[in-house]
């Protein structure tokens, strides 16, 4: 699951933590891991990270998070990542993938709020791979509050939009 991840990286050169080995959960658990980096890279974006199945997703938002109601940020899907780089802050250094500063933004759990069309609760796995995921954060910055992702074009990289929605 995380080879794109290490074919990317030399961990002789970055202090980037190495993959671990994935704990698997099951796919609709909630209270999951998720974390938001600032990332000060060759463009300055946001990571959003969001633990599934002992990964993280990630997405990288190039205009951070939507903060008003109805606001759509696009978010491009990257390479998983391990758990431990949700603790991940320092200096990726020049020459690296992703060379820059990355801190943390803010970090919590999330639960998928997602559901069908009878209210019925969908597992995440199905939500990633429908194209819709709508989640709620618990963290210091981000306090219940919700967004929906959504694909809209799947290419080599993913094209999400982010969106803001009412607690």
């Amino acid at each position: 699951m995380l080879k794109e991840y290490e074919k990317k990286r030399d961990f002789k050169k970055t202090t980037e933590p190495k993959s671990e080995k994935s704990r698997k959960k099951k796919a609709d658990e909630t209270g999951h891991l998720f974390v938001i980096q600032d990332h000060h890279a060759s463009h300055h974006h946001y990571d959003l990270r969001l633990e599934h199945r002992g990964v993280l997703k990630s997405w990288a938002l190039p205009k951070g998070m939507p903060k008003a109601r109805a606001q759509k940020h696009l978010a491009v899907e990257t390479e998983d990542h391990p758990l431990s780089y949700a603790n991940f802050e320092g200096v990726i250094p020049e020459g690296q993938y992703g060379a820059g500063t990355v801190k943390i933004h803010d970090r919590g759990t999330f639960e998928n709020l997602t559901h069908d069309k009878t209210y019925k609760p969908v597992p995440m796995t199905r939500s990633l791979k429908n194209g819709h995921v709508l989640f709620r954060l618990h963290g210091n910055r981000y306090k219940k509050k919700v967004y929906a992702l959504h694909r809209f074009r799947q290419e080599k990289k993913d094209l999400w939009l982010l969106i803001a929605l009412p607690n």
